[in-house]
């Protein structure tokens, strides 16, 4: 009995909770959420008492945060992917 146990045990070590699959969904999620905050960067003015209107652009109220939001999404769906179904 303990020695299957042993033998369950060293079986269940070399096995990873993630494949490859996971790893790539990952990456592409993480790819969308930097291209977001890159997005989402700039807009300042160097000078305090001068207003820059360019800081509401359309690419930085509504693209950065859909692009982080989607790639939270994906995220994680690379977490509950199960790669061993068929």
């Amino acid at each position: 009995m303990g020695e299957q146990k042993r033998k369950e045990i060293k079986k269940s070590e070399n096995q990873f909770v993630f494949r490859r699959k996971n790893y790539k969904f990952m990456l592409i999620g993480i790819g969308f959420i930097a291209l977001g905050f890159i997005l989402m960067a700039g807009g300042g003015s160097d000078d305090p008492n001068v207003f820059n209107p360019e800081i509401y652009s359309w690419r930085r109220i509504r693209l950065a945060p859909t692009l982080i939001l989607i790639g939270f999404a994906i995220e994680m769906y690379a977490i509950l992917l199960n790669p061993n179904k068929k």
